[in-house]
C-alpha cells in the first residue's frame, strides 16, 4: 500500500479497513461544499449524509461534484469481487465507481475518512489531495456479533451500531436475541416468549424485546447501508427465558425461574419431549419468514449438561428446519463437532454421532461431521482439537473466525479496566489487529473461511457509552483483519490511523476507550489530523 503523509488533508494515513491501492497524485480538491449526483436516489442521501458528518456542506447544485457511477470495470485490475470499487480524487471533483451499490458505499465512506481528516477549525478548508483508491474486501462476511439479551440495547441504540458498522466496511450484523435472561424478538406464534421472558436481563435490569414491526424497520435500516441481519436464537442450551414462558418444554411440565446472573451452561432443551421439537419449528419458522437476509443462526454453544447423543441430534433437527424454511443454517463451532474445550467430550460428541447415521464428509477411521453442506460455523474457542472443523469443512461447512482471545471486544482492555470480563484474554487493541484469520486452524482450507466477526457480550455493559467503549478502537482492528490482505496490513500505520480516526469519535461523541499510544510521532498526526492529540500516561486520551 502507497501512502503519504505531507500535503493537503491525509490520504493512506486516514483510510480504515486499508486498501488494496492507493495512489496518491498531484493536485488539491477542497470539498467544503459538495454535490453528489447519483441515479440512485437513497445511495445518494446516504452519500450526502456521510459527507455532511465529516464536514461537509451538501447542497443540491453548484458544489464540487461527487459522482457515484455504476461501472463494472471498477475495482483492482482483474477483480471480479461484486463489492468492489474505485475511488478518483482530482482537482476537478470526485468519482466513486463500481459495479454494484454495495461498492457504491464502500468508496462514499472511503471518502468520509479523508473529508474528516483534513476537518480543522471553522472557517478553514477542506482539502483533501488528489488519489486514486483501487479496493476491495478480502472476505464476504465482515461482521460484528452483539449480545441484546444481557443487557437490552433497544432499537435507536441497534441503528447506531448499524452505522457504526458501516462506517468500517462490515456489512453483517449478527444479534444475539436470546438466552437464560431474557428473548428479544416477538415470535407470532409463541408470544408468551415476548409477554413472560422480555423483561429480564442481568442483576435486575430493564428488559424490552423487538416487535415483528421493529425488527423489519431495522433490517431494512440496515438494507440500505448494505448490511444484512443475522437473527440468533440460541439452542439447545442458553433457552431459561423459554423454559421460563412455556413449561412443557421441562420433563416436569413446570416453567423455570427467571435469571439474572451470568453463569452460562445450565439450561437446556430436551429433545424428547413432545413440546419440543414443535417449539423449534414455530420458533424458526417463524423467524425465518420474518428475516430478510438469508441466514439464521441457531446458537448450538455451551450445552454442558446435554449427553452428546441429544445434542447431534437437535444439531440435525435445527439444520433441517432452517434449512427447509429456506435460509442457510449458522452456528456456533460446537455444532461442528467440537465440545467446549472439552476434548473427551468432543470425541464421545463425533462418535455419537456415527451411531445417529450423519455421515457427511466421513472418512475411513474418522468420525463424521454434523453438519451439512453450506452450513456456517462460527469459530470462538481456540481450546479444542482442529480434527473435527477440518472434517465439517471436508463435509462442506463454511467457517465465520471469532476468536475468542482477539476478536471478542468484551474482554477487558486491561486488568484494571472497569467493565468486560477477562476470561479468554486482556485483549488491547494490538492484540486485534494481530492474527490472521487463516491461520487459526490447522488444516482448514482458505476456501473453507466465509469471514470473520468481532463479538461483544454485555454482561458488564449497561448503556451506548458502556457499549461503544469496548467497541472503539478495536472493532476497526477487525474490521480491517476482515477487509484488507495481508499484505497492506501494518501495525505502526494502522494505529496512526487509529489515532485521526478518533478525531471523528471526538467530535461524534462515540465513547471510546483511550488506547496505547498510537504514534510514535504525535506532533505529525496533529498536524496531518489538524486536531490536537492529548496523552497521558502513554495513553491517547478523548
Amino acid at each position: 500500500m502507497t501512502t503519504v503523509s505531507s500535503g493537503a488533508g491525509i490520504v493512506a494515513d486516514a483510510v480504515i479497513p486499508a486498501p488494496v491501492e492507493l495512489e496518491p497524485a498531484e493536485g488539491v480538491l477542497d470539498l467544503t461544499t459538495v454535490t453528489v449526483h447519483a441515479a440512485d436516489g437513497a445511495v445518494a442521501g446516504l452519500a450526502g449524509e456521510l459527507l455532511a458528518a465529516a464536514g461537509a456542506l451538501v447542497v443540491p447544485d453548484g458544489g464540487v461534484p461527487v459522482a457515484l457511477t455504476p461501472d463494472p470495470a471498477a475495482g483492482p485490475a482483474g477483480s471480479s469481487n461484486p463489492e468492489r470499487y474505485t475511488l478518483t480524487v482530482t482537482a476537478d471533483g470526485v468519482t466513486v465507481a463500481a459495479p454494484e451499490r454495495s461498492g457504491l458505499l464502500h468508496g462514499v465512506r472511503t471518502l468520509r475518512q479523508l473529508v474528516a481528516a483534513a476537518r480543522r477549525e471553522a472557517g478553514v478548508p477542506l482539502e483533501v489531495g488528489a488519489v486514486v483508491v483501487r479496493d476491495e474486501p478480502r472476505y464476504a462476511w465482515r461482521g460484528l456479533s452483539l449480545d441484546v439479551v444481557r443487557h437490552w440495547f433497544g432499537p435507536a441504540d441497534l441503528r447506531a451500531v448499524v452505522d457504526l458498522v458501516g462506517s468500517y466496511k462490515m456489512n453483517r450484523l449478527h444479534l444475539h436475541l436470546t438466552d437464560d435472561q431474557g428473548w428479544r424478538l416477538e415470535i407470532p406464534s409463541r408470544p408468551a416468549l415476548t409477554e413472560k421472558s422480555s423483561q429480564g436481563a442481568v442483576s435486575g435490569a430493564t428488559g424490552g424485546f423487538l416487535t415483528a414491526r421493529e425488527y423489519r424497520e431495522l433490517q431494512e435500516y440496515a438494507a440500505e447501508r448494505e448490511i444484512v441481519v443475522v437473527p440468533e436464537i440460541d439452542v439447545p442450551g442458553h433457552v431459561n427465558a423459554a423454559t421460563h414462558a412455556y413449561g412443557e418444554l421441562m420433563p416436569s411440565g413446570e416453567p423455570t425461574d427467571t435469571y439474572d446472573g451470568i453463569e452460562v451452561g445450565f439450561s437446556k432443551l430436551h429433545l424428547d419431549l413432545p413440546a419440543t421439537e414443535p417449539f423449534l419449528r414455530d420458533v424458526f419458522s417463524d423467524v425465518a419468514r420474518m428475516t430478510l437476509g438469508p441466514w439464521v443462526h441457531f446458537g448450538g454453544d455451551e450445552v454442558l449438561v446435554m449427553q452428546p447423543e441429544e445434542f447431534g441430534r437437535f444439531v440435525v433437527l435445527c439444520q433441517e428446519i432452517i434449512a427447509g424454511a429456506g435460509k442457510t443454517p449458522v452456528a456456533w463451532q460446537e455444532a461442528g463437532g467440537s465440545a467446549h474445550g472439552d476434548q473427551a467430550a468432543a470425541a464421545a460428541l463425533a462418535g455419537d454421532a456415527a451411531a445417529s447415521g450423519t455421515d457427511a464428509g466421513a472418512a475411513d477411521g474418522e468420525q463424521p461431521a454434523l453438519v451439512r453442506p453450506g452450513t456456517i460455523l462460527q469459530y470462538w474457542d481456540t481450546r479444542p482439537d482442529h480434527a473435527p472443523f477440518v472434517r465439517a469443512a471436508q463435509a462442506g461447512a463454511k467457517f465465520v473466525m471469532s476468536p475468542a482471545d482477539r476478536a471478542y471486544l468484551d474482554m477487558k482492555y486491561t486488568p484494571e479496566h472497569p467493565l468486560g470480563q477477562a476470561w479468554a484474554a486482556f485483549v488491547e487493541l494490538h492484540d486485534s489487529y494481530d492474527w490472521d484469520p487463516a491461520a487459526l486452524i490447522d488444516g482448514l482450507p482458505e476456501s473453507a473461511i466465509e469471514g470473520v466477526s468481532a463479538a461483544v457480550w454485555t454482561e458488564t455493559l449497561l448503556n451506548r457509552d458502556d457499549l461503544f467503549s469496548m467497541l472503539l478502537p478495536r472493532l476497526a482492528a477487525v474490521a480491517e483483519i476482515a477487509w484488507s490482505q495481508p499484505e497492506a496490513k501494518d501495525w505502526e500505520s494502522f494505529r496512526a490511523r487509529v489515532a485521526v480516526e478518533a478525531a471523528t469519535w471526538r467530535r461524534e461523541n462515540a465513547a471510546y476507550h483511550p488506547t496505547p499510544r498510537s504514534t510514535g510521532d504525535v506532533a505529525e498526526v496533529e498536524r496531518l489530523s489538524g486536531h490536537t492529540l492529548y496523552f497521558a500516561d502513554g495513553l491517547l486520551a478523548k
